[in-house]
């Protein structure tokens, strides 16, 4: 960089950060890391000069480089946003005597939610996010609950991006605050004893949410008292309510197991019982109807089954529903009348409901196409008659759907509306299966314009942990590469529970290197049936998935054309072996025990994206980072990128964004976080040579 007369900078190249030799030794093996100095040592505050100075030179010249397509970039956020209904609101819901929804405004960047009498009546408005928001550069709206009776509103904010969120409570009949105040929440707000108590969880120095806390209210914060103590660092703790809201249920869990508490909701102090104790790799959860519980677990088949038992003896569990390797049972909601399983067959969601008093009736709910998505949404009531359901396709703009239980009939309520104009019968979407190198058959959702013809642009997406399934849904922005002639795909791969809980085992720990060759395997697989061409891929993923491209382009950097990785977890072993960070503890049933288990020290170093950076051509590529960001903190990209600058042979574009005012979401508001789609797709665009 050199400056001019007038002290503007000028840059000449992009920044080079400092080398600075580090190393760390475990398991006879040393480790160098000389990018280690970009860890702010006060973090979570960072206020280190020279490492701000590095950030803000690495934001720079991603302006740079950014401005010079600004009219693209421009054009893009305009043709989303045309896709946008400004003015709009939600299906109202009934809940209690009231009917609740909530609006956005023409402009507006964030939501208002609105409710009036069932009776009749003026609306009124509950909670203006908009105002909230103003004059911050973040704002994100956490938990909200209302009284039973509707006078008081709890919500929860958190206007930094660091995921620690304020409750403040609202009386609705004047629309005054409460003096109740309680900071650094992370967690649900319950209401109990008869709506003169509260539960919510704390995030302690770690952020980690150990504890079931109860506030009275009008009473100092001070005096809240613990309800349930977590010892393990590494299990979170969380409330809620059952179905009949008789019960408040305390949980607790890690990735592999959990445990939960029950006790009377109006009386929050009263005698705890312990559903059944822990067991490493079991999985529960409870909800109650008359003295009987309802229990879904996977102690007997990883795909989950649901078991009865009395409150009496709440140990004792009877199968209902048995698991099977054919149906993965990913929940069930009890209502008054009768019970509702959600699942998936084949990979495709499955929504059915049954009967206390007659076993043997089983109502699937029937949707039209081959692949899609659905669910069940929000049904608030003990009493329901009908249910409330979400349906879309990657070719069918989501929908609300109410399911008359009696009749056995859909009605659909609303469909989102696409003011610039969406024409469903230009689109073609497919559900593949290609070949992974072991011969497992890969899931792979795609969709392109029907006019589309020949081996054209590609993007590719892929997450492939946590056990976290991506749906095959509908997205506005999506269009805007569609339309410009790529085919979008998203790869099924293990390690998310798309075919059931042994798909996700199949793609964590020793077995983690599956999700990679998996994403891999699909790219080639696309370009073996004509989809596209080597090097005419574009790639993304977040968090997770942008571990999962920091190491397809360690090993198959030819294959991309284009790659942005999003807060990419890409500093793997470093992570895993700091027990001080937020996540890290909770993180090892997923990863494995890195400073305990020498096998899997060696195996995450053998795939770390950070240390398996070499010497050899890159693809482009976009990377983004959050200041405030606690899950995976803002160094592991700018380490990555460091590294990647000082030893990739290529002159491909690589240029990192951290938002300094946000954290793991990125920018917040509907047309803020458009903006930064916009960046990404005229990034891929301007790559691929489109």
């Amino acid at each position: 960089m050199v400056r001019m007369a007038d002290s503007t900078p000028t840059l000449i190249g992009p920044p080079q950060a400092a080398k600075k030799p580090h190393s760390f030794t475990h398991h006879g093996v040393t480790v160098s890391d000389d990018y280690a100095w970009l860890r702010d040592p006060g973090y979570p505050e960072v206020k280190d000069k020279e490492v701000l100075d590095h950030l803000e030179a690495e934001n720079r010249w991603f302006e740079s480089k950014m401005d010079q397509h600004k009219g693209r970039i421009d054009a893009l956020f305009k043709e989303m946003r045309g896709r946008i209904k400004e003015a709009d609101s939600s299906v109202p819901q009934k809940d209690g005597d009231w009917l609740y929804w909530i609006e956005f405004e023409e402009g507006a960047e964030y939501k208002k939610w609105w409710r009036k009498p069932v009776a009749g009546g003026e609306p009124e408005l509950m909670l203006d996010e908009v105002a909230l928001a103003e004059g911050k550069d973040y704002f994100r709206l956490g938990a909200i609950s209302t009284t039973t009776d509707g006078r008081l509103l709890a919500y929860a904010y958190d206007d930094s991006g660091s995921e620690r969120f304020t409750a403040r409570i609202k009386d609705l009949t004047t629309g005054e605050l409460l003096p109740d105040e309680i900071p650094g929440t992370l967690s649900s707000l319950v209401w109990v004893a008869k709506d003169k108590g509260l539960v919510y969880s704390l995030a302690n120095e770690q952020w980690r949410t150990d504890n079931a806390r109860l506030h009275w209210l009008g009473q100092p914060v001070e005096d809240d008292v613990e309800l349930y103590h977590e010892d393990d660092e590494g299990f979170r703790v969380g409330s809620s309510l059952s179905s009949n809201e008789k019960w408040l249920l305390i949980g607790t869990s890690d990735h592999e197991t959990s445990e939960c508490r029950m006790v009377l909701a109006d009386d929050p102090l009263g005698e705890q019982i312990l559903v059944k104790a822990r067991v490493k790799g079991v999985e529960y959860d409870v909800d109650e109807r008359g003295d009987v519980l309802y229990i879904h677990t996977n102690d007997t088949h990883e795909n989950f089954r649901l078991a009865t038992a009395p409150l009496a003896n709440p140990g004792e569990w009877t199968t209902l529903i048995e698991g099977t390797d054919e149906f993965y049972l990913t929940g069930f909601d009890l209502f008054r009348d009768f019970y509702v399983i959600e699942g998936r067959r084949a990979g495709l969601d499955q929504i059915e409901l049954r009967y206390y008093d007659d076993p043997a009736r089983i109502e699937p709910i029937a949707f039209p196409e081959a692949s899609y998505s659905a669910g069940l949404s929000n049904n608030p009531e003990w009493h329901m008659e009908t249910l409330r359901l979400t349906y879309e396709s990657m070719v069918a703009p989501s929908s609300v759907m109410d399911y008359d239980v009696a009749a056995r009939t859909l009605e659909t309520l609303k469909v989102q509306e696409i003011p610039s104009g969406y024409d469903a019968s230009l689109y073609a979407t497919e559900r593949l299966e290609i070949p992974a190198r072991d011969g497992t058959a890969i899931p792979v959702s795609i969709v392109y314009r029907k006019d589309r013809t020949g081996a054209g642009p590609l993007h590719l997406y892929g997450y492939g942990a946590y056990g976290i399934a991506i749906d095959p849904g509908f997205s506005i922005s999506r269009l805007s590469l569609v339309d410009r002639g790529f085919a979008y795909a998203i790869a099924h791969i293990r390690g998310g529970d798309d075919l059931g809980r042994a798909w996700y085992k199949a793609g964590k720990l020793e077995r983690r290197e599956n999700t990679f060759n998996d994403f891999v395997d699909v790219a080639k697989g696309l370009i073996q049936r004509g989809f596209t061409e080597a090097g005419r891929i574009s790639i993304s993923g977040g968090s997770a998935g942008g571990e999962l491209m920091g190491a397809v382009i360690n090993s198959d950097p030819e294959l991309f054309g284009a790659v942005v990785a999003h807060v990419p977890f890409v500093d793997v072993l470093s992570t895993m072996l700091d027990d001080t960070l937020p996540l890290t503890p909770g993180e090892w049933p997923e990863w494995g025990n890195p400073i305990e288990d020498k096998a899997a020290f060696d195996l995450i170093l053998s795939y770390s994206p950070y240390d398996q950076v070499k010497p050899q051509a890159y693809p482009p590529l976009m990377v983004t980072a959050g200041l405030n960001d606690p899950r995976v903190t803002y160094w592991e990209p700018a380490k990555w990128v460091a590294k990647l600058r000082e030893v990739k042979t290529d002159g491909n574009e690589l240029i990192l964004k951290t938002n300094m005012g946000a954290g793991h979401g990125g920018k917040s508001g509907r047309f803020e976080s458009l903006k930064e789609t916009a960046e990404e797709f005229a990034f891929i665009l301007w790559q691929l040579g489109v």
